[in-house]
């Protein structure tokens, strides 16, 4: 933690008195920690920032059921990491594409590219090409992205990604496949918006 003069049984017992102050002193205190918690489970749609502060919204509203039987680091972390299960289920749910996921540039980008004939494309469209293959790349799962990448990216053959990973060779171009097909999936999925 950041703060090392922080008192965790005052902080607390000020809180339940409703001191404000008290309260940003908390959340100074372990925003790092959930920030942390924050970035390793963080789901696709939703900011960290937002998130955090889900978070911690959380945290003060049940903070009257805290008992102290465990450190308060961890029963905050089970809060975070729950949260961040939930969202991460519900984006499950509901896995579709919005464009109003992407930033402008990369929605105007997927409509003008769907527009575009490849004999005719300019260095831009390859650019933005480039940015929403990327896109796309960081929505697969570690695995997957870590086979397109030194795939297709790096040009790596399959039997250095087998060197590399320690994978089978099949199970390298079996996976592969399955990347890409997700990857069509999704560009599909965002054209069908794009033109919705």
């Amino acid at each position: 933690m950041q703060h090392d003069n922080f008192d965790e049984e005052d902080s607390l017992h000020r809180i339940e008195q409703g001191d404000e102050v008290a309260a940003r002193e908390l959340l100074r205190h372990f925003h790092q920690f959930v920030l942390k918690l924050v970035r390793a489970h963080l789901p696709r749609r939703i900011s960290e920032e937002d998130l955090v502060q889900m978070i911690f919204i959380k945290v003060f509203h049940k903070l009257n059921q805290y008992t102290g039987r465990m450190p308060l680091e961890h029963w905050i972390s089970r809060i975070a990491v729950n949260t961040c299960l939930n969202a991460l289920k519900a984006e499950k749910i509901r896995p579709e594409w919005r464009l109003g996921d992407f930033s402008e540039e990369i929605a105007a980008g997927i409509e003008k590219l769907a527009a575009t004939e490849v004999d005719t494309a300019t260095t831009d469209d390859f650019d933005l090409a480039k940015k929403l293959v990327t896109e796309l790349i960081a929505q697969l799962s570690p695995e997957d992205r870590l086979v397109i990448t030194l795939l297709h990216l790096q040009e790596k053959s399959v039997e250095e990604i087998h060197a590399l990973t320690g994978w089978s060779r099949s199970a390298i171009k079996v996976r592969a496949f399955r990347a890409r097909a997700k990857m069509k999936k999704m560009l599909n999925e965002r054209e069908t918006l794009a033109f919705a």
